[in-house]
């Protein structure tokens, strides 16, 4: 007799057979979805499709318009345009992925590479999705993936089994080729449609796809010289001390030299911020206003701070000013649909006071400013400014480089700042860090230590601050005159000794678990870093604390 299982779908019960896979049920759901369905979530945990139904459970199915199929969706494409490259140019090829660019994933490739080339590569990509290929997991010996791995000649990977301490790993082999990644995957090639190249310059191109902020359609390529050329430095940095990758960075660690990188790097981010002060030095017989503006955890107040200092060297005094202090009344502040406040728009700036009162001070003339008390929601004045022939105005907000800010203001009497950590050590050579999980770990730690947060509340307001960056800051980043990335080489390895035991404090019932979780699987791979060598200036005292600029 064929035992059954009951399931709750979409609010209804099905019986099926037990041992049945969530693939062959999503089959039934498939018309629901305009995307594949590439993973399941049974009592809040997430299951790849290959998974079997053994139990009563309710089940909901994902497709990549929601974060964690977003990502399964891209590792797929990834795991694709790997064998891809393998099948056309050779076992030798290889791709490297980078870091995000424009609604992207900039990748480079180990091979020479010209923009016809790239049109085969998605040719292939085309054929091996609609052969719906199967990706088919498997359990294996760590020892034997690193001798594979040794094999075929990925030493990143091989690496990566090197430092790892579980006795088993994940794989994924898709034809004869056997990969690893640490975030869940889709069954089949077929998965993943969505796609499409662009050719940069070099060995570059852009691996684009639809994500859950445009869900509708796979974003016209645009390109950020800016942003690249910010990433591009801090990659160029990396390749020249050896570090790119967490095996590199465990090689360092396991040596005894953590330190010795530790000095290094805070000396190249002392000399970013020491550039740009005299630039806006060179600068000051007409320059009269800094903006800064970054999405959150990007490290803007050290930042502020640091360039502050350095400005002063070279006789400039700087006057600073938060865009906070300008929100409107709390019973004017625009709300959201859902009807919460939405702190975040530009209309939650009572703008018309702010730009009167910069024109005021850039005239000479003495201002009242308010500072805004978050209490009861209202303007409180309490103290003055008045700019003098060697004064400055630095101003920091998230609204700091949009046009709609300081309109009658000549551009060339502004700078702008746009800050953030340009995250560039990765996994693997396959595997990423993102920058918006980089801010995500310093922003754990941070609302734990000096807000007495727990994870699941800093996890639970993520994806409305997520949206707001989206919104308001993002689009603004190529008006900024420079970027100051504000990531360093080592601080994976020092944030893991902070937020790793608060990710344990997610219980297995929370809605936040399988995120946790997310974070601590790529943490796994790191070695720890103490915190001791580092400077009290460095910017990550901003989040670990300990720093000369430790606001809590």
């Amino acid at each position: 007799m064929i035992e059954t299982v009951e399931v709750i779908i979409n609010k209804k019960k099905h019986t099926y057979n037990k041992g049945i896979t969530l693939e062959e049920i999503a089959q039934d759901y498939q018309d629901n979805f305009k995307y594949p369905i590439v993973l399941a979530k049974i009592e809040n945990r997430l299951k790849e499709l290959s998974s079997t139904v053994e139990e009563p459970c309710e089940i909901e199915f994902l497709d990549l318009t929601s974060p964690a199929g977003n990502n399964t969706h891209i590792n797929g494409l990834v795991y694709v345009m790997v064998y891809a490259v393998k099948k056309l140019y050779g076992n030798s090829a290889n791709i490297i992925v980078e870091h995000s660019l424009d609604k992207g994933i900039y990748i480079e490739t180990t091979f020479k590479l010209t923009e016809d080339k790239v049109k085969d590569i998605k040719e292939k990509m085309k054929q091996i999705i609609a052969e719906n290929k199967p990706i088919i997991k498997s359990n294996v010996d760590r020892m034997e993936a690193k001798k594979y791995f040794e094999k075929v000649g990925d030493t990143s990977k091989a690496g990566v089994m090197k430092y790892s301490t579980n006795n088993f790993v994940t794989l994924y082999r898709l034809g004869n080729l056997y990969n690893y990644f640490y975030n869940l995957m889709p069954t089949s090639t077929g998965q993943v449609k969505d796609f499409d190249l662009t050719y940069i310059k070099g060995n570059g191109l852009v691996l684009r796809f639809p994500t859950v902020f445009i869900q509708d359609k796979i974003k016209k390529y645009e390109h950020h010289e800016k942003l690249f050329n910010a990433f591009k430095e801090y990659r160029d940095w990396g390749k020249r001390l050896n570090i790119t990758t967490s095996v590199d960075l465990n090689r360092v660690v396991s040596h005894g030299k953590s330190s010795d990188m530790i000095k290094i790097d805070a000396t190249v981010q002392d000399h970013r911020i020491l550039t740009v002060a005299k630039e806006i030095s060179e600068k000051k017989d007409n320059l009269k206003i800094v903006l800064i503006a970054g999405p959150s955890s990007s490290g803007k107040t050290t930042t502020s701070k640091k360039l502050c200092m350095y400005l002063q060297m070279f006789g400039i005094r700087p006057n600073v000013l938060s865009m906070d202090d300008y929100f409107v009344e709390r019973d004017e502040n625009p709300k959201k649909p859902d009807g919460s406040y939405d702190f975040e728009c530009l209309e939650a700036v009572d703008l018309k006071l702010f730009d009167k009162q910069i024109e005021q001070l850039l005239k000479g003339e003495e201002v009242l400013l308010p500072s805004f008390n978050f209490t009861f929601g209202k303007k409180e004045y309490n103290r003055t400014m008045k700019l003098y022939d060697d004064d400055i105005l630095v101003i920091e907000g998230i609204h700091a480089l949009d046009n709609k800010i300081l309109t009658k203001i000549p551009r060339e009497k502004k700078y702008k700042i746009y800050v953030s950590p340009l995250t560039e050590v990765n996994v693997d050579n396959h595997n990423r860090i993102s920058t918006t999980d980089n801010r995500l770990l310093r922003r754990i730690i941070r609302d734990n230590r000096t807000r007495g947060h727990s994870v699941e509340a800093t996890l639970a307001d993520w994806q409305n601050v997520r949206n707001g960056e989206e919104l308001y800051i993002f689009p603004y980043q190529d008006e900024s005159d420079v970027i100051i990335n504000t990531a360093s080489a080592y601080e994976i390895g020092v944030l893991k000794t902070y937020v790793e035991p608060l990710l344990y404090s997610v219980e297995i019932d929370s809605p936040y678990y399988e995120e946790a979780k997310r974070l601590l699987d790529f943490l796994r791979v790191f070695l720890p870093i103490p915190s001791d060598a580092i400077p009290e200036d460095a910017i990550i005292r901003e989040f670990i604390g300990g720093g000369y600029f430790d606001v809590s």
